[in-house]
Parts: C-alpha cells; sequence; structure tokens
C-alpha cells in the first residue's frame, strides 16, 4: 500500500497533469511551434459513457486486413500459408491468423458540416442512420458522433444506443460563417480578423481530435474506425494530412473516407488527400455521385468492417524506443496471386516506449 507522503504526492502530480492544456497550445506557441487542435467541445450533456475500459500490456502486433479480388468481392478464404509478413523488410513468424466476424465496433462518425456540405448533409445524415441501425449490436457495439468546420464539436461521445446516436445525427447541422450568402439571405458579417477559422474546414485537427480524445478512451479489445464524411478540402487545420494518420495509427483506428462535394459533385473534392488519409490507415475513400452510391458506400464499410483478417505476431525488432515500424502483407500462394487480390491494411504503428509504454510522438 502507499504511505500516505507518496499518496499525497502521486495525487499532486496527477492534479498538476489534469490542469495542463490538452492541446499544448501555449507551450507550443512559446516554442516556435503551432498550437495544437483542442479537445471537442461538446454540444450536449451526453458525453462520452463512463464504461470500465479494459487495458492489457502485450508485446504481440495485431494488423488486420481485408482481401478483395478485381471483382470489388471481399474474400474470405485465406489460410495463413498464403500470406507472409514482414516488418521494416523483416519476416515476422505469425502466431495468430484468424477470421474477423464477430468483434465489438468503436466508431466515430465525422461529419464536416462546412458551407461545401450545405446542400448534402441531408442525404449524409440519412445514410449515417440507416448505417447506424443496421451496424449496432446493443451492449457490444458503440458509436460517437462528431461535427467540425474549424473547429470539432463533440455531438454524442461513445454509446451503445442506436437512440442516442439516431438523435445525435439528426441534430448535426449546417453551420453557415459569418457573411454566408445563401438562398438569398446573408447570415452574419464577414470576419475583420483574417485569421478567424469561423466557416473554416479543419479536416486534420478534426481526426486528431477524435482519434486522440475519443477512440482513444475505447477497449482495446474493440476496432476502432472513423467514418469521415467531407470534400476533403482542409483549409485552416493546424497539423498535417501526415499527423492525423499517426494520431489514427497511434489509436489504432481506420479511415473510412466518403468524399462528397457540393450536390454529389466530384468538383471541388480532394480525392488524393482523401485516399491517403484512408489507405495509411487501412481504409478505403468512396466518392458517390447520388443518394443511392452513398447508401452503397455505407453498406460497403459495413461489409467491410465484418470480413476481416487478424494477424497476430511478436516483433523480432524488441526495442522500446517508440519509433515508427512499417508493416508489409504479402501474398505468397501462386494462384492467389493471378487473381490480382488486393490487401488492405494499415501501413504501419508505433513502437512502444521504455519510458511509459506508450508509443512517441514524431
Amino acid at each position: 500500500m502507499l504511505s500516505h507522503k507518496r499518496f499525497a504526492f502521486v495525487m499532486a502530480l496527477l492534479l498538476a497533469a489534469a490542469l495542463l492544456p490538452v492541446g499544448r497550445g501555449a507551450s507550443a506557441q512559446q516554442a516556435g511551434q503551432p498550437p495544437q487542435p483542442q479537445r471537442p467541445t461538446t454540444q450536449r450533456d451526453e458525453a462520452i459513457d463512463d464504461d470500465d475500459v479494459e487495458r492489457i500490456e502485450t508485446d504481440l502486433t495485431n494488423v488486420l486486413f481485408t482481401a478483395v479480388d478485381k471483382s470489388r468481392r471481399f474474400v474470405t478464404t485465406l489460410k495463413q500459408d498464403d500470406i507472409r509478413v514482414l516488418e521494416d523488410g523483416v519476416e515476422q513468424k505469425v502466431t495468430t491468423f484468424q477470421r474477423e466476424t464477430d468483434r465489438p465496433l468503436s466508431l466515430a462518425i465525422l461529419v464536416d458540416v462546412s458551407a461545401s456540405q450545405e446542400r448534402t448533409l441531408p442525404e449524409e445524415k440519412s445514410a449515417a442512420q440507416r448505417f447506424v441501425d443496421t451496424v449496432i449490436r446493443q451492449q457490444k457495439d458503440e458509436v460517437a458522433v462528431l461535427s467540425f468546420t474549424g473547429d470539432a464539436t463533440l455531438e454524442q461521445g461513445l454509446t451503445g444506443s442506436p437512440a442516442r446516436v439516431r438523435r445525435a445525427i439528426d441534430g448535426v447541422e449546417f453551420q453557415p460563417p459569418s457573411g454566408y450568402v445563401g438562398g438569398g439571405v446573408t447570415v452574419g458579417t464577414p470576419p475583420i480578423n483574417g485569421d478567424s477559422r469561423a466557416g473554416s474546414t479543419a479536416i486534420w485537427d478534426a481526426v486528431w481530435v477524435t482519434s486522440r480524445e475519443v477512440l482513444s478512451e475505447s477497449s482495446d479489445k474493440t476496432r476502432r474506425a472513423i467514418i469521415l464524411l467531407t470534400d476533403g478540402v482542409d483549409t485552416s487545420s493546424r497539423l498535417k494530412l501526415q499527423e492525423a494518420v499517426d494520431s489514427a495509427l497511434k489509436a489504432d483506428a481506420i479511415i473510412y473516407s466518403v468524399g462528397i462535394g457540393d450536390s454529389f459533385s466530384f468538383d471541388g473534392v480532394d480525392e488524393g488527400s482523401l485516399r491517403k488519409i484512408s489507405e495509411r490507415t487501412g481504409g478505403r475513400a468512396y466518392f458517390p455521385r447520388n443518394e443511392d452510391d452513398l447508401r452503397a458506400a455505407f453498406a460497403q464499410i459495413q461489409e467491410d468492417l465484418r470480413s476481416q483478417y487478424l494477424i497476430a505476431y511478436s516483433p523480432s525488432n524488441k526495442t522500446k524506443d517508440g519509433s515508427f515500424r512499417k508493416v508489409q502483407i504479402d501474398l505468397v500462394n501462386s494462384e492467389l496471386k493471378k487473381q490480382q487480390l488486393r490487401l488492405t491494411y494499415r501501413q504501419g504503428y508505433f513502437a512502444r516506449s521504455a519510458v511509459d509504454g506508450r508509443p512517441r510522438s514524431r
């Protein structure tokens, strides 16, 4: 048991840590670095559920992947001998290979509510609600809902209640910037300060916050994913795309991007950025042209989440240095190679550091 003096010392440290700014804004600016994104503001009283979170320290590295053929059909018959795994170019000994069809899900639906989404937002919300009704298994899966423009807003913390999630999605609204003209109506006055983030779009900051402040609070036993609804045009993030990718990798979360422009047009959609952030985390990007395509994209995401393989191995590199380790999965079955299967998985992970057992920031 802790002595009274040691207990008081530990509590003082915890209190001091709790009072530190989350985004490192003040200290980062003093060091000449750009400030980090802030925690998402909470629009409703329903914060992240206070469920018990189980954390298990292990030296195993887990990698989930999917396999699809040229017709985009999922291949569910792979065996361990069909693949090999390399870490930083060194082949690893796989200790676990199994299909993952029933793992609990921790999902975050991240919705862009800037001006570019004004006309398509109702269809996005409708498709997202159908997705939730189909995917969520009560007492097993959980979903959070966030909206963002220049800053992120937590509409609903992680919950297993489909009704709460539906209400949160229904409450997501287009946020017109000051001076915006829509339907012949001017909203507010244009911002005087050119540095204002009002009406801007900070996608990478929103992904960073969602990974770090929302999904990282879920159990390590769940499959974490972000469903990002946006046109991919970032105008005001303090962070870069790669930093958003790193935050998702550290949270062991994959990103599914649904790229939608104004009125389902590809004009103004940054497909390249959305493909990058999805593929680097093991997800995929979709670019629907109409409402039917949008529903199909959500159905594809659902199938993807239920059609995965789990690989586990103990890395041959035992150094706990917090460094980034590149992961590669290759097909070695010659017959399967002829079928030109596409494997989708995260491209790497951050090793734990010896200091605190957690991945170190780049």
